[in-house]
């Protein structure tokens, strides 16, 4: 990363600023100015997130905002209506208060004398989410958005859902945003008011796994803020932009294809992360690219971006299975068009233990599944956060407990481009059941790397709206749309599609063992297969990476991340804990002392279905002077064959003395999941 430090404008920062709402609401904002803006009015840029822009996004927006303001733009961070040091309570995501809010906070942003009317946002992941739904409002003076790791379906491609399954990320971002809606506001921008805003959000801003437990099926709360529902409504130029390591691929091709506005996708190697700050590597110059794309859609200067391909992905090639990569083999490719007319789907037909080549007669036989708990041990996170070792290892491990069909040696290199689709005919012994599909590319030498995956609640094989039990014994057809991916197989190698019953702890397992009967001849596994085509040459390469200057900080106590699989065999109990702890820093400029840990565990017991167990606990604290305080959360989340559990704890401390305590203890019926 190349660190800037002088920029074409001279920027002035200014550390808060109170946009205040029509509804007396003052909402907080750090925004970095051209000095000269009052004199020659700029577009204005804004990040509109729940992440706490005075400290825990600090770094994060030191190095991206000075670097647009110094590129002629107003740079705005605001802190949503009952986040950080704004006013009021948190209530839950994508609230229409916050839509509505936003919209307001631009209408102000347009009316200030350093700001020429045109706005654009700016987002990754909340961020990237909000983007998206503030522009289905249609404020006019929104003349653009970059939307990055977010997604345009809350229920079929967000953290909650997969296929109708209840993913573990659930649970995890649920207690994450447990933990950072107990944090108080900053008294040195709020004054002495912030112990009263502080109560305010520990009573008030709830359980959020509980709300979203209640809601199991695609039904109204999930709806609001899709804006699949109606892409007609976005009326401004969309960017989306996300990585192969991220959660939030699929929405990108979705929105190429059905949005109507000027458009553009780019996916690259990624966690959930801004691209110049990616990892796996290669990071690319993104913010010189934002600010190609800002450039031409608020300054009305022709940079050149659309006249290039409409999605540009990084090609990735073949590599041996781990945990982590700093680096990931590829090349980038691009496409005029998406869907595109370069992508052929080759259809072949599952066989048992082999996956023939397309046109291959294959006579109809059964294969039974019915997989173990500890398939899933090794499938890594649902969405790769903050790329520590939480991506898939070596599939072997989770192989003895699939269906596996293993295609011939590759005769040429095979690339992929865009969604693989299982399409299986099957029948099941129990009402509830889950389905969990692999694709690998599996070594000459034996080691099996997983591409990507698809989940389906099989009670939700024709709808999730209105799921229905499975008939045991009866025969369905089932689609299992696998994750988009850009992938390269070299000759020799072979493709394997995996298919499980459970997928444990990335997805909740149904209520009992199922076995699976799939049926050979009529089940199949399609490919979308890319040629290499002559523009891939002739694309545009990304500059390096650029950013301003991070914020200075001190570290005080080290930083621990640990990924572990323990199984206890005299008690036969299997448990997955991850350990995020990023330690206690100093930020230098505010002199705040901040610690910040997530612990999460993931038991099973034997092979019972009854027995999965997610626990989570954060602590955040905050110290300067005399000012110390310090919360911890702690979640844990249980099953029978009916309900859900649900046990939390909320715990507030001033020093040493706890100020406040709160418990919950619920059940929430299960719903065919």
């Amino acid at each position: 990363m190349k660190t800037v430090h002088d920029f074409p404008r001279h920027v002035q920062e200014l550390e808060n600023v109170w946009i205040p709402l029509s509804d007396g609401t003052r909402l907080a904002a750090r925004i970095w100015l051209p000095e000269d803006a009052e004199e020659h009015p700029v577009p204005a840029i804004l990040e509109y997130i729940p992440y706490r822009k005075r400290d825990m996004t600090r770094d994060r927006d030191d190095q991206n905002h000075p670097y647009f303001a110094g590129h002629g733009y107003a740079a705005v961070r605001v802190d949503l209506r009952g986040s950080g040091d704004s006013d009021g309570v948190l209530e839950d995501e994508y609230l229409r208060q916050e839509l509505d809010d936003g919209v307001e906070v631009i209408r102000w942003l347009a009316e200030q004398p350093w700001c020429d009317g045109n706005v654009g946002m700016i987002g990754i992941s909340w961020g990237g989410f909000n983007g998206l739904q503030v522009a289905a409002l249609q404020p006019p003076e929104l003349k653009a958005i970059i939307t990055v790791c977010s997604t345009d379906d809350r229920y079929a491609d967000d953290v909650h859902h997969m296929g109708g399954c209840l993913l573990g990320d659930n649970l995890s971002w649920a207690s994450v945003m447990f933990a950072y809606n107990s944090c108080p506001p900053d008294p040195a921008i709020v004054g002495e008011r912030w112990r009263d805003m502080w109560f305010q959000r520990l009573e008030g801003s709830g359980l959020w796994l509980e709300k979203w437990l209640r809601h199991q099926n695609r039904d109204a709360y999930w709806l609001h803020g899709s804006i699949c529902e109606d892409y007609t409504r976005v009326q401004c130029p969309v960017y989306a932009v996300s990585g192969w390591a991220d959660g939030y691929t699929n929405a990108v091709f979705r929105m190429l294809a059905n949005l109507g506005v000027p458009r553009k996708g780019l996916i690259g190697p990624w966690s959930h992360k801004y691209p110049h700050l990616g990892k796996p590597g290669p990071a690319i110059g993104f913010l010189q690219e934002a600010l190609r794309w800002w450039d031409y859609w608020l300054k009305g200067e022709d940079t050149g971006i659309m006249d290039e391909p409409m999605l540009r992905v990084w090609m990735q090639d073949s590599v041996p299975p781990t945990t982590m990569y700093k680096f990931r083999p590829g090349r980038w490719v691009g496409e005029e068009a998406w869907p595109s007319s370069n992508i052929e789907m080759r259809r072949m037909p599952l066989a048992p233990r082999k996956l023939e080549e397309p046109g291959t007669s294959v006579a109809d036989q059964p294969m039974s599944i019915r997989s173990p708990l500890s398939v899933g041990l090794f499938a890594g996170k649902w969405c790769s956060y903050t790329a520590p070792p939480d991506l898939p290892h070596d599939q072997r491990e989770e192989d003895g407990g699939a269906l596996v069909f293993d295609s011939d040696p590759l005769p040429e290199d095979l690339e992929i481009l865009g969604a693989p689709v299982v399409e299986l005919d099957l029948e099941a012994d129990r009402a509830v059941g889950m389905v969990a599909v692999r694709l690998s590319d599996v070594a000459p030498d034996g080691k099996a790397t997983r591409n990507t995956y698809g989940l389906l609640n099989l009670t939700h094989r024709d709808s999730h709206e209105q799921p229905t039990p499975l008939e045991p014994g009866k025969r369905y057809r089932a689609r299992i749309q696998l994750n988009d991916i850009a992938q390269s197989y070299p000759a020799g190698h072979r493709l394997r599609v995996s298919i499980s019953t459970s997928y444990w702890p990335l997805a909740w397992p149904p209520p009992e063992p199922v076995q699976l009967t799939i049926r050979s001849g009529t089940s199949f596994f399609e490919a979308p297969v890319r040629l290499p085509q002559e523009l891939d040459g002739r694309l545009r390469g990304f500059e390096e990476p650029e950013a301003a200057p991070s914020t200075e900080m001190t570290l005080l106590e080290p930083e621990e991340h640990r990924w572990t699989v323990v199984r206890d065999l005299a008690g036969d109990v299997s448990t997955l804990e991850v350990i995020n702890d990023e330690g206690t820093y100093r930020l230098e400029p505010t002199g705040t002392e901040i610690q910040r840990r997530t612990n999460e565990w993931y038991t099973y017991e034997d092979d019972d279905f009854g027995s999965p167990r997610g626990e989570t606990y954060c602590i955040r604290g905050f110290r300067r002077g005399d000012w110390a305080v310090k919360t911890l959360t702690r979640t844990v989340l249980t099953c029978d064959e009916e309900n859900f559990y649900i046990r939390a704890e909320l715990d507030a401390y001033e020093g040493d003395t706890r100020v406040f305590s709160k418990n919950w203890n619920t059940s929430i019926p299960r719903n065919l999941v």
